[in-house]
């Protein structure tokens, strides 16, 4: 054992995150962390790092470990470039490159220093460190980080290059457990491929923050944040997933049991009222409520997830009785349109770019029920793409230059839009603000807005003062999910969607889009959200 965690108490503004929390961590284990959304996951991983220390409990961490924690946030202090970021976490690099580049000038004919100058160069040559720059970069070109960029401060990168950044970092820190945090959002199909390679590979003991099915088929335990504490699953998804099912089944099974204890003991009791007050009568009334307070006392109404293929395995009886107990989840109503219109959207041999085209000869017609597949790599144009669509749609202004080829929207079209990032017109204002913006802008009928934020599983009361710029990452993903479909849409286009939302959620997505009667234009690269939607796959590469 290599981590040992015992939080007695967590809470976060008068909320209680975890409540006598217990798991550990073996040596070189790959543990997947997963939960609802707002469980208090990254807190989590704050805590084990150091970075958080306002809580009640202890984590016991074996002597000489060392911990990495990706950062989620940048500061103007991370102006140093992307390679030297990633050679800082090089054990004792710094301190070996310094002696070798500042000791000849200094050291003459002083032995002591000359010895202290050639084991360095020792040490240098023995970790391999004379190659390394060029290792460095290679590893960050694999993720479309070419040199120049590399030499750019840090902080001048997009969000999705700073992750590839992060994750570079801890293939060369040599730590002891890495603590990574959705480190597959923003990858595309080849980065996550080789992320997934190196993770299958590597001897770091890793805890990983993460939703996405194909990152936790390579675990080889699963710690689900749930209730205020932790519930361990040996293996990967798969496994996962069977002993969830048992595990909440039974749990159905003892709820039920507990409410017909109780009954019955309710029961004994009225049967002992009847009887009169005597002593012996009283002494059995006295032990009976005893047994009845301790079943009520103990009594919690099981709040469960099980996925819709393992509930097809449980017998028709358990599968009614699960509708009663489920986790509540994001509630997605999509109205269905008597679309007239044979084709929505037509792309013909179009390219487009900026200074120069960053792709040609790209086509493709989505009518009603069709759904589009946009695949390529990072950089390649996908979302410039996606954008240059939307500005023909709604006849705005685009950045990117159309060189080749037309885009041909339907004039009845409807359009809903789930971009990666929030637009930052949002960003100062409160959810209830904007949510209120969202219709307001669109000329579409007010709704009742705590109706709304209860829908998609936000606390109306709590969370409609929170600003936008400091929501969760689920939190914005289920914010963009109530602007996408604020106008009843026909045209859905979507990029990179399951990014921030938890199990559950990306199981109600999938099947709510999956029936959708409009068309769908979609980036993603979670191979089981694109399994259960399909369609055509367009391919865009430079």
């Amino acid at each position: 054992m290599i981590l040992n965690v015992k939080i007695d108490e967590k809470s976060i503004n008068n909320k209680v995150l975890y409540e006598n929390m217990s798991f550990f961590v073996n040596l070189n284990e790959k543990v997947g962390f997963i939960g609802r959304n707002g469980t208090g996951k990254t807190t989590l991983f704050k805590i084990i790092s150091g970075e958080d220390k306002d809580y009640k409990g202890v984590i016991d961490i074996k002597k000489d470990t060392k911990i990495i924690l990706t950062k989620q946030e940048y500061s103007i202090e991370d102006s140093i470039s992307s390679l030297d970021y990633v050679m800082q976490s090089l054990p004792e690099y710094i301190d070996l490159k310094n002696i070798i580049d500042k000791y000849p000038d200094i050291m003459g004919s002083d032995m002591d220093l000359i010895d202290i100058y050639t084991k360095a160069i020792n040490l240098f040559s023995e970790y391999g460190y004379y190659n390394i720059e060029d290792q460095v970069l290679n590893s960050l070109l694999k993720y479309k980080i070419d040199k120049a960029r590399a030499l750019m401060p840090l902080i001048k990168l997009s969000g999705g290059e700073k992750r590839f950044v992060e994750l570079v970092k801890i293939m060369y820190s040599d730590c002891d457990i890495a603590l990574i945090d959705e480190p597959t959002n923003h990858m595309d199909d080849i980065g996550k491929n080789d992320f997934i390679s190196w993770f299958k590979n590597t001897t770091h003991g890793i805890c990983v923050i993460t939703h996405d099915r194909d990152v936790l088929n390579y675990v080889d335990k699963i710690i689900e944040i749930k209730d205020k504490k932790a519930f361990t699953f040996p293996g990967n998804y798969d496994s996962y997933l069977s002993q969830n099912s048992i595990t909440n089944v039974t749990k159905i099974q003892a709820y039920e049991g507990s409410l017909k204890s109780l009954d019955r003991l309710k029961k004994q009791v009225e049967s002992i009222k009847k009887r009169g007050a005597h002593a012996s009568t009283r002494v059995m009334y006295e032990r009976v409520g005893r047994e009845y307070d301790k079943v009520k006392k103990n009594l919690e109404k099981p709040s469960i997830w099980i996925d819709e293929e393992s509930i097809k395995d449980v017998n028709k009886k358990i599968a009614d009785k699960y509708e009663k107990y489920k986790d509540k989840n994001i509630s997605i109503k999509i109205t269905d349109h008597d679309i007239q219109s044979n084709v929505l959207l037509k792309v013909k041999k179009i390219s487009i770019g900026y200074k120069y085209p960053l792709f040609s000869n790209i086509s493709f017609i989505l009518s009603p029920g069709d759904k589009v597949h946009l695949k390529g790599r990072n950089g390649a144009g996908k979302t410039s793409l996606i954008k240059t669509i939307i500005s023909a749609i709604e006849n705005s202004h685009c950045e990117a230059k159309i060189y080749e080829g037309e885009i041909i929207p339907d004039n009845k079209i409807k359009l809903g839009i789930y971009e990666q990032e929030i637009d930052n017109y949002y960003f100062n204002m409160t959810l209830e603000k904007a949510v209120e913006e969202v219709y307001q802008l669109g000329d579409i009928p007010m709704p009742n807005v705590n109706k709304i934020l209860n829908d998609y599983l936000f606390n109306p009361s709590l969370d409609r003062d929170l600003l936008v710029k400091n929501l969760s990452g689920g939190q914005k993903s289920r914010f963009q999910i109530i602007k996408m479909l604020s106008n009843n849409p026909n045209l859905l286009i979507l990029d990179e969607p399951t990014n921030h939302l938890d199990l559950p959620s990306i199981e109600e997505l999938e099947n709510i889009l999956k029936d959708f009667h409009g068309g769908i234009l979609y980036v993603s690269h979670d191979s089981y959200f694109v399994k259960k939607l399909k369609g055509e796959i367009i391919r865009i590469s430079e």
